[in-house]
Parts: structure tokens; C-alpha cells; sequence
């Protein structure tokens, strides 16, 4: 199987996701299922079936965070440096718009655009890696061709 890489920030995050549903999600749905249990006629019991619908899917997260966490290459965007890499923090430039934007690149199990975390496999990512301050790209995005200029690079 393929590494993961994802930030540290990123990896603490979804452990401490995976002890939440572990700890408290797990028990209390458990507890849930007695309950919707006691109240007699399985087959008709909507609070049963739906404790049981949201177990299914408290169960298939944890499978799914256990997998991930399994496989995660945690990179310290902090020891790196230089040209666009995983991790950095770049802040461009529209040149149509001169509306200036900051992402942050990330693993693909901790992006949020709205957040500035940029996946890394995403259009924009991969267009920005390797390149450098002052540096111009063209990206293929859904909304048609955008042209960025680089005006900085950090690590933190």
C-alpha cells in the first residue's frame, strides 16, 4: 500500500477523531441499541434501526481512520524549505482579478478549501509544486483556465 503524507496538525486531528468515536461514540450507541431493544418489536422499531444505521457507520469510520492512520507519513512542513513542496503555505496572486489568495498544500484526508488547506493532488497543488516566488502558472480548474503569480513561500 501507498504512504499517506499528511502534516502532523492533519494526523492529530484524525486521532483524535478516531479516540472520539471510540470512547464516546461507540459506547453511546451501544447503549442506544439496548435501549431501542427493550421497547420490544424489532421490526418496527425506528429507533432501533436507526441506532443500528448510525453503528454501521460509526463502525466503517473507524475502520476508515484506523486504515488511513495505519498508512500516514507524517511530514514537519517545518523542516523544509526552498521551492513549492507538501506542506508549504503559498500565497498568490489571481492575475485576472488581483485577488490574492493563501493555501496551505495538504494530504488529501485533511483538505479544506474553505480552511486554505489545499489537497495535494488537487489541479492547483499539483500545477504549484516545484515552482518558486515570482513564478506564474496556469491551472486547469472547473471554472476554466486561472493564471496565478507566487508571491511567497513558507514553511511553519
Amino acid at each position: 500500500m501507498e504512504k499517506i503524507p499528511m502534516t502532523p496538525s492533519g494526523h492529530a486531528a484524525l486521532e483524535a477523531e478516531l479516540k472520539q468515536l471510540k470512547s464516546v461514540e461507540r459506547p453511546a450507541i451501544i447503549q442506544a441499541i439496548a435501549e431501542a431493544r427493550e421497547h420490544g418489536d424489532l421490526s418496527e422499531n425506528a429507533e432501533y434501526h436507526s441506532a443500528r444505521e448510525k453503528q454501521s457507520f460509526i463502525e466503517g469510520r473507524i475502520k476508515e481512520l484506523e486504515s488511513v492512520l495505519s498508512l500516514a507519513d507524517v511530514i514537519d512542513p517545518a523542516k523544509l524549505s526552498g521551492s513549492i513542496k507538501f506542506g508549504a503555505r503559498v500565497t498568490v496572486v489571481d492575475e485576472d482579478t488581483d485577488e490574492e489568495k493563501t493555501w496551505r498544500i495538504v494530504g488529501e484526508h485533511e483538505a479544506n478549501i474553505e480552511n486554505g488547506l489545499l489537497n495535494i493532488k488537487s489541479p492547483i497543488a499539483r500545477a504549484l509544486i516545484g515552482k518558486d516566488e515570482g513564478d506564474s502558472v496556469e491551472v486547469n480548474t472547473p471554472g476554466g483556465l486561472k493564471s496565478y503569480e507566487i508571491l511567497s513561500i513558507e514553511y511553519s
